[in-house]
C-alpha cells in the first residue's frame, strides 16, 4: 500500500499506510508506505505504484490518500519554507492564497471571473450528484453497527450564485496589504505588478474537508490471475518543479511535459480533471490550452466538493475515469498544482 497525506502528524503520523493495512483485512505481510507531495500526494501514490509495477517491483498496489482536515489541522506539521527565515526570504515565500491572487493578477482574471467559475462548479457538482454520477465510486461510511452515517458529500452549496459570492470579502487581502504584508514580498519578486488584485475567498477556493480515496493498480498478469477486469491503463505520469512564489501554476508546465513525453497533443485528450485549488488555477489552464471548458471538470470540483489534500489526486483520477466511461471517451488527463511550486499529472486510457 502506498498512501499519501500532506500533514503527517498526530492521527495521520507514524506511517499511516501501515496502520491502514493493520486496521484492515489485508494480510500483515503487505507493507505500507506513506508519502507527501502536498496536494498531489494521492496522485503521486498512484503514479509511484504504476511505475513500480512497470519497473518490476511488485505486482499490485492499493494507492491513494487521505486527509482528515477537521482532526489534523492543515500546516500543523510545520514547513521550513514558511518558518525558516533564510529559506522564506530566499524563495520570496507567500501563502497559497496570495499565490492564487498573484496568478489572477498576472493573467488578468477578475473577481467576477473567479466567482463565475465557482458558481459553475457548484452547478455541475449538484447536477452530477442528482444524476448519481458518483454512485459507482463513493463508498458510504458506516459505524460499527453497520448503520450508514455518511453517504454523500456534505460540502456542496447548490444555491450559490454571483450575488452571494459578491457579498464575501477577499480572504487574503488583509494578510497581503496589512499584516504581515505579503503583497510587498510578491512585488519584490514580480516588480512589473503594480498591485496584487485580491479576488479569492471561501466561495471560489477549495473547501477544507475530510476525505479518502484508493485505486487498485496492478499488472496485466495480476489481473488475469485474480480474474479482474481492468478499467483503464496508466499511459503516462509526470511531475515538475515550478516557481515557488506564484507556486500554483504547475498544471500548465506539467501538462506540457507529460504530453511531450507521451508523444501526444492537447487535442488527443478527451476529458480533463484540473484540481480546483483556487479558481485562478483552472482559469489559467483554460487560458493556456484553449480547451473546451465543457471538457474540464464536467462534474464540478474542489470548489464545490472540497479538497482533502492527500486524497484529491486519487479522487480526481476516479471521477475522471467514471466520466470517461459514462460518456464513452477514451483518454483523460488529471493534474494538480502543488504547494511550494510543483505540479503532477497522469494520463489514463480506457481498456
Amino acid at each position: 500500500m502506498i498512501w499519501g497525506n500532506a500533514t503527517q502528524v498526530g492521527e495521520q503520523g507514524g506511517c499511516l499506510a501501515r496502520s491502514a493495512v493493520l486496521g484492515s483485512k489485508l494480510d500483515q505481510s503487505i507493507p505500507g508506505l506513506s508519502i507527501n507531495r502536498f496536494c498531489a500526494s494521492g496522485m503521486e501514490a498512484v503514479n509511484l505504484a504504476a511505475n513500480q509495477i512497470k519497473g518490476g517491483a511488485g505486482e499490485a498496489y492499493i494507492a491513494g490518500g487521505v486527509e482528515m482536515m477537521s482532526r489534523v489541522p492543515m500546516g500543523s506539521d510545520g514547513a521550513a519554507i514558511a518558518v525558516d527565515p533564510s529559506l522564506a526570504m530566499e524563495t520570496y515565500f507567500v501563502p497559497q492564497g496570495i499565490a492564487a491572487d498573484i496568478i489572477a493578477t498576472e493573467y488578468g482574471f477578475t473577481r467576477d471571473d473567479a466567482d463565475a467559475f465557482a458558481v459553475e462548479s457548484q452547478r455541475r457538482a449538484a447536477a452530477a450528484w442528482a444524476a448519481e454520477r458518483f454512485a459507482r465510486s463513493v463508498i458510504p461510511v458506516k459505524d460499527r453497527n453497520g448503520i450508514e452515517i455518511l453517504g454523500r458529500d456534505e460540502y456542496l452549496r447548490p444555491d450559490t450564485d454571483m450575488q452571494k459570492l459578491g457579498a464575501l470579502n477577499a480572504s487574503f487581502q488583509q494578510m497581503g496589504e496589512v499584516m504581515p504584508g505579503f503583497d510587498k514580498v510578491a512585488m519584490m519578486k514580480y516588480p512589473h505588478l503594480a498591485k496584487i488584485e485580491h479576488v479569492h475567498h471561501a466561495g471560489n477556493s477549495s473547501g477544507i474537508v475530510d476525505g479518502a480515496a484508493g485505486v487498485l493498480v496492478g499488472s496485466k498478469a495480476f489481473g488475469e490471475k485474480w480474474g479482474l477486469t481492468p478499467r483503464a491503463r496508466i499511459r503516462a505520469t509526470a511531475k515538475i518543479g515550478t516557481d515557488p512564489t506564484i507556486m500554483l501554476t504547475g498544471p500548465v508546465p506539467v501538462t506540457e511535459k507529460i504530453l511531450g513525453e507521451a508523444g501526444m497533443g492537447i487535442g488527443d485528450i478527451d476529458l480533463f480533471e484540473v484540481n480546483e485549488a483556487f479558481a485562478s488555477v483552472v482559469l489559467r489552464f483554460l487560458q493556456r490550452f484553449e480547451v473546451d471548458p465543457e471538457r474540464v471538470n464536467p462534474n464540478g470540483g474542489a470548489i464545490a466538493m472540497g479538497h482533502p489534500l492527500g486524497a484529491t489526486g486519487a479522487i480526481i483520477l476516479g471521477t475522471l475515469l467514471d466520466e470517461m466511461e459514462r460518456t464513452d471517451r477514451e483518454t483523460g488527463l488529471a493534474t494538480l498544482c502543488v504547494a511550494s511550486g510543483m505540479g503532477a499529472a497522469t494520463v489514463i486510457e480506457r481498456v
